[in-house]
């Protein structure tokens, strides 16, 4: 493949013939790298290639002449791909790296600089292509992780073409995790099937690690993965549903599960232990206990939220929060529990759900909850997106009975409606 980079800064691509894999794939002439600088083809003494913009503004603007000069000195070779940098472009998936790497023998890359490019530039592109949504000083990191992103899945470059096929994005899950030796590590171990020497029960359990990672991290790549694979992917992807022997289901027609599945209720309940030194939130209000007392936790421990949380999980069958937030990873130390509610109603709106109402009870001896329920209703509806009246909370006591009782810890029940629009 023959790789054309139009940029004002040729240099910050050097680092490509020579990095790993990529750098081999250039010695090798699987790929050639061609640089085209702009400042080249200026006609001026100075080699101005960029101009104040019409109509006034901060910054410069990079001129069209010695850009399109310097496009028009490249020779096209077989069938061609011509790809703007800019933050105004479509965001980069894999599945566009695949697509430039299969169907074409040349890319070209633009590579914007100063405030902008002059808008006529725009016409020489195919596509316009951003790797995020922010601003850089230029087009050629873009530039060069598509080099490398494209580099990497030419034939020859990579020795195992099958590690292309399993990695994340390929398919939209993302990777399973990976372990080597030793089997174990300072108290972490080696999951047993990975040595069990089962290839059937291995990759069984890659491709669940797969869907739990993605729905962990990226619940948007989950969404997108179960909309794309259908229905039968959907259940295929809940081990606990296989088919019994001597059993012959037949799967629902559309309009039956529309007709079942209107509404979905979910039960969800958490306690944490009453300790020193810990603050007392409970939806999202801070509150001070008589005996100076708080609720532990690996975030801020707020019990009525994380109820709440595992009832609208509950609703869809999504598991509990300890699978989205494990008290063992950092990111969640101290966090905000009505942030971690944000996230889980946005799983929950990917899904096609709404949420029709939540009510929860609060069981603890101290402090005094009435005060301030008012504030807890109006800071989980604002989260969840819904009217303050479709939130209930309540507060009770056990009457001095069990751990809540003796004051040990603070508990909460929870239920939540969902409903599809």
């Amino acid at each position: 493949m023959r790789l054309d980079v139009v940029s004002l800064a040729p240099e910050s691509f050097a680092p490509l013939l020579s990095l790993g894999v990529i750098g081999r794939s250039f010695t090798a002439g699987i790929a050639a790298l061609h640089l085209h600088n702009p400042r080249d083809h200026a006609t001026d003494r100075y080699r101005k290639v960029d101009d104040e913009p019409y109509g006034g503004g901060a910054g410069m603007v990079l001129k069209p002449e010695p850009v399109f000069a310097a496009f028009e000195a490249i020779p096209c070779q077989g069938r061609r791909r011509v790809l703007l940098m800019s933050p105004q472009g479509k965001p980069l998936h894999q599945t566009d790296l695949q697509r430039w790497a299969g169907g074409y023998e040349q890319l070209v890359l633009l590579c914007g600089h100063y405030e902008g490019f002059d808008e006529r530039i725009r016409s020489l592109a195919d596509e316009e292509v951003s790797i995020g949504d922010f601003v850089l000083t230029g087009g050629e990191l873009p530039a060069a992780t598509i080099i490398n992103g494209v580099v990497r899945l030419l034939p020859g470059t990579v020795g195992t073409a099958a590690s292309l096929e399993e990695e994340s994005h390929s398919s939209l899950l993302l990777e399973h995790p990976h372990f080597t030796r030793p089997a174990e590590f300072r108290g972490m171990e080696v999951p047993a099937i990975l040595r069990s020497g089962d290839h059937g029960a291995i990759a069984r359990w890659r491709f669940e690690q797969q869907q739990e990672r993605t729905l962990q991290r990226r619940p948007d790549l989950h969404a997108r993965w179960i909309q794309e694979q259908g229905s039968a992917a959907a259940v295929n992807s809940r081990p606990q549903e296989a088919e019994r022997p001597g059993w012959k289901t037949e799967p629902a027609s559309e309009a039956q599960r529309e007709d079942s599945m209107q509404l979905r209720i979910g039960n969800g309940y958490d306690i944490h232990r009453l300790v020193s030194g810990r603050p007392l939130i409970l939806g999202g209000q801070r509150l001070e206990h008589p005996a100076g007392l708080g609720l532990d936790g690996h975030s801020d421990a707020d019990v009525l939220v994380h109820a709440l949380m595992d009832a609208l999980l509950g609703a869809l069958g999504l598991g509990d929060i300890g699978r989205y937030f494990p008290p063992d990873d950092p990111r969640w130390k101290g966090a905000d529990s009505l942030e971690l509610l944000e996230r889980v109603m946005e799983l929950i709106r990917e899904r096609g759900w709404d949420v029709v109402n939540v009510d929860a009870v609060v069981v603890a001896e101290r402090p005094k909850l009435r005060p301030h329920i008012a504030a807890m209703q109006a800071a989980i509806a604002s989260r969840l997106g819904v009217e303050p009246d479709r939130v209930g909370v309540k507060a009770t006591t056990n009457e001095r009975l069990d751990a809540t009782g003796r004051e040990e810890g603070i508990a909460c029940h929870a239920v939540a409606l969902l409903q599809r629009p």
